[in-house]
């Protein structure tokens, strides 16, 4: 046993109100109540009750201090701490370190009060939860195939599940490939009154055949003549929400990146929207043309250039 004044933190010339104060400091941290199955604080939690048994006692601390007893005090006294079930002398509370109910027991009291039968309720809810966590039924896998319009807006699809049941599964805007969705209580029923399993619905999504997606953001190609890369133009760029106005610079070559600010997708009703990049390919007539052919000849003779330079 170590030193009691040094167990509560307090000098040999404490007062009986420094000691209590400092014991009722460290009870309430201490208390086994507030560390379930922590063995390490339950000792802690001991040895600062039985330092407290001894420098509160008048006469014990006299003793103690004259050398007259150890630290452990009354050699009687076992100081064993039996949570929950009463002490040695067959007394309620503290009476296993070998003192009564009137002295660290009612300041224990003071700030726990009722928790053991609160502990107890917790610990009776959590046993119950285990219980129907036991008897839960399973849950239920299952995957659907949307379009990628769908996907990206959003969406409800039916299934029917082997048991001749049908679901209603709200797609939510913005969803991605792979991901689940949980319908709470849609799985196999419980057992003995359990709870019933999930169903998960695991979502796949088609390819689009022009829209590619990045995280929020849509990409489209889009190819263009040669009459709108030299000269500029304004057309109409599908979107997922529809059509859209796109103006085309003059000069646009194959490669260049417009960029639809807000119209990518949008993760969940209110999240803000991605943007959508269209990139530009400009693409030749079909077959030869005899008056381009010339016209480029004369062209490249005065405006040689090097692409690839």
């Amino acid at each position: 046993m170590r030193d009691p004044y040094k167990v509560l933190g307090v000098g040999r010339t404490a007062g009986d109100a420094d000691i209590k104060r400092a014991y009722r400091k460290l009870a309430k941290e201490l208390h086994p109540d507030m560390h379930p199955d922590d063995d390490a604080v339950a000792e802690r939690f001991k040895e600062v009750s039985a330092a407290y048994h001894i420098l509160s006692d008048k006469d014990l601390r006299a003793k103690y201090d004259r050398g007259e007893i150890g630290a452990d005090g009354n050699q009687k006294s076992s100081f064993r701490y039996e949570y929950a079930g009463g002490g040695a002398d067959g007394t309620e509370g503290f009476g296993g370190f070998g003192f009564g109910a009137g002295n660290a027991e009612d300041i224990i009291n003071e700030f726990f009060g009722n928790m053991r039968g609160r502990a107890g309720a917790r610990r009776g809810r959590r046993q119950q939860q285990r219980q129907q966590q036991d008897q839960r039924g399973d849950d239920r896998s299952y995957k659907i195939t949307v379009d990628f319009l769908d996907a990206a807006q959003g969406t409800t699809r039916r299934i029917s599940l082997p048991d001749g049941r049908t679901l209603d599964v709200k797609i939510p805007p913005g969803i991605e490939e792979g991901k689940q969705i949980r319908l709470k209580g849609q799985g196999d029923a419980g057992l003995a009154g359990g709870p019933a399993g999930d169903a998960l619905i695991e979502v796949a999504i088609r390819p689009h055949d022009r829209f590619r997606r990045e995280d929020r953001d849509i990409h489209l190609d889009l190819p263009i003549s040669l009459p709108e890369a030299v000269l500029g133009a304004k057309i109409e760029v599908p979107t997922i929400d529809g059509p859209v106005s796109l103006t085309i610079p003059k000069g646009a070559n194959t490669g260049r990146k417009l960029r639809l600010k807000g119209r990518g997708i949008a993760r969940g009703k209110d999240a803000a929207r991605g943007d959508q990049y269209v990139h530009l390919q400009v693409v030749l007539p079909a077959g030869t043309d005899a008056e381009l052919e010339a016209f480029v000849e004369q062209w490249a003779v005065k405006n040689r250039y090097d692409p690839r330079g």
